[in-house]
């Protein structure tokens, strides 16, 4: 099994950035500018990309500390046996996201892809909570041009 994992210090509050990860603004902010579901555990979020709905179901949320979903749908197809985490550090200066998409069956290159869009995604949401403004999709950094 592989996994994507990515660390990304944030100056922010921790309830900000859990705020960001948990709610249906926040996710808006700077993933999916249409999502919709985000809530309690056992919630389902929609995140809407072009004519793509990618789905999770919430499992756990430790407040202020940790977020975890599972792959809820059949879209994408590879996304399906994983599962992502956001575990937040707090120290004086900063709040660190430490985000992996775990449970990948193989590398390929659509796994390339996901690692570097979750880069790109994970720097919008620090713009959306240091500047006030991310790039969430379809604004979103294009890494290629297909």
């Amino acid at each position: 099994m592989a996994t994507i994992y990515h660390k990304v210090g944030i100056k922010s509050s921790v309830e900000n950035v859990y705020h960001a990860l948990t709610t249906d603004e926040g996710l808006s902010g700077w993933w999916s500018s249409t999502t919709d579901g985000a809530g309690d555990i056992g919630s389902i979020i929609n995140f809407r990309f072009n004519e793509i709905l990618v789905q999770f179901q919430v499992l756990e949320l430790e407040h202020n500390k940790k977020v975890l979903w599972k792959h809820h749908a059949e879209m994408p197809e590879a996304w399906m046996p994983t599962h992502v985490s956001f575990e937040l550090e707090v120290t004086e200066e900063q709040v660190f996201v430490h985000f992996k998409q775990f449970d990948w069956e193989e590398q390929t290159p659509f796994y390339a892809h996901c690692n570097l869009k979750w880069a790109v995604f994970l720097l919008s949401l620090k713009d959306f909570l240091e500047k006030g403004q991310g790039q969430p999709f379809p604004n979103d950094v294009q890494i290629d041009h297909s």
